[in-house]
């Protein structure tokens, strides 16, 4: 029975996958102990897994940060990218070390399945004097990896075929290294030298690709092509949440089912702490429209929506999308990573309207692969969303290409493939010893 170390930064979305990770190795009958933010002991309890908690220095408030980090509500696109690896990825790595040194040392584990942001695990990839398992990096962005094929992650570019393809992406490569993501990378260089480790031989971006394995929780059908991905990479599948048995349907379910198209606008359950970015315009824009209307607010209260409620239009704190997905025609989002590959595993296609952390390239995915619209935006105007809720309900075409995808996702089994893949790598490393 392999015994099994999961370490995941604090925010939802980092920790919310590998939970999901984690209690299908369990089911596999795999020992699992997940090192992440205290907060989260209970929910780790609850899928079968050991809770240990961050240090002092490492854990962290993701719905905090804004207010404890002080100028980050003012930042987006590259911006946002720098300030968020320099003060929350690369800050709390001498922490994360510490924990992670203490558990191998106190623990035989096979196995390390890391956040592929959760950068306390670099100095065992850096150092080779140091004992580790096999380490094995799960990806909950999409692949942040340079490419001939592909421009640098962040700000959502498109791919662009040819020699002119090439060359512009070598271009942007250059300058997105050495001066649009510079501050990022150099914070992570003054980290590792005052902890008396080499340099990183890679961008701090791409990092994860130091570990054993990378593991990409979508499919190849929803990542861009890229001929030069190297051979340790290996897509999984989504790895969704198992569905609840819980839920209890509110008094206007039944709404739902009246013929009319569904619409279904979040801003997820970390970048919604303004509802007036996407939901409230969102609510404005389809008033008047013969759709049905269902928000969520991510758990935020429902009072926090100050603009008025229209006839067609429902809202709740939560709702599980294994239940209200398959009755939804378009999903209106910011473009989590979760979201929209839930979404696609429905069959749903969707209007992107998304600005930071990795949005902008989760967006530039649904407009590459014609599943929906991406308005370029964190902050779309009422007429904007109004038209490209219209333009997806009105060109079926956006449904075809969902449902390819829907397929794609169908015939994979994540954890599953996760199982196989420490099936894989923790025989290598017993031979290598």
């Amino acid at each position: 029975m392999p015994d099994i170390l999961i370490t995941a930064c604090p925010p939802v979305g980092h920790i919310g996958p590998l939970l999901n990770v984690a209690h299908g190795l369990v089911a596999h009958g795999h020992r699992v102990t997940v090192l992440t933010s205290a907060r989260h002991a209970d929910k780790i309890r609850a899928v079968g897994a050991d809770p240990r908690p961050l240090p002092y220095g490492a854990d962290y408030d993701d719905a905090r940060l804004d207010a404890d980090l002080p100028g980050r509500a003012h930042t987006s696109g590259i911006a946002r990218i720098n300030f968020d690896v320099e003060h929350v990825f690369v800050r709390p790595m001498p922490y994360q070390f510490s924990a992670v040194q203490e558990l191998l040392a106190a623990n035989s584990f096979d196995a390390v399945i890391t956040d592929a942001f959760f950068l306390g695990v670099i100095p065992l990839l850096l150092d080779p004097t140091l004992a580790r398992p096999p380490i094995m990096a799960y990806s909950t962005t999409p692949l942040f990896l340079s490419s001939r094929d592909t421009a640098p992650a962040g700000p959502g570019i498109l791919p662009m075929p040819g020699a002119v393809g090439r060359l512009r992406n070598r271009l942007l490569g250059l300058l997105s290294r050495a001066v649009l993501l510079r501050p990022a990378h150099r914070s992570a260089e003054r980290m590792l030298r005052a902890m008396g480790l080499p340099d990183l031989p890679v961008f701090v971006l791409e990092c994860a690709i130091l570990a054993d394995r990378v593991i990409v929780p979508t499919v190849p059908d929803f990542e861009y092509p890229r001929r030069d991905l190297p051979a340790h990479v290996r897509f999984v599948g989504a790895v969704s949440p198992l569905p609840g048995d819980d839920f209890i349907a509110p008094a206007w379910w039944g709404e739902l089912y009246r013929g009319r198209p569904v619409v279904h606008v979040t801003q997820g359950t970390v970048d919604n702490a303004d509802l007036t970015r996407l939901i409230e315009p969102t609510i404005e824009a389809l008033a008047g429209e013969d759709v049905t209307v269902v928000v969520t607010t991510g758990g935020r209260p429902v009072s926090q929506i100050r603009t008025p409620l229209p006839a067609n239009t429902f809202v709740a704190e939560f709702l599980p999308h294994d239940v209200l997905l398959p009755l939804v025609d378009v999903l209106v989002t910011n473009g989590g990573y979760g979201a929209v590959q839930r979404a696609l595993a429905e069959g749903v296609p969707l209007v992107v309207a998304g600005d930071t952390e990795d949005k902008p390239e989760v967006a530039a995915r649904v407009e590459y692969f014609g599943v929906g619209v991406n308005l370029r935006t964190g902050t779309p105007a009422p007429q904007d969303l109004r038209d490209a809720v219209n333009a997806v309900l009105s060109d079926a075409g956006y449904r075809t290409r969902a449902g390819r995808l829907q397929a794609a996702y169908a015939s994979r089994d994540s954890v599953t493939a996760i199982a196989a893949l420490l099936d894989e790598v923790i025989p290598e490393q017993a031979a290598a010893r």
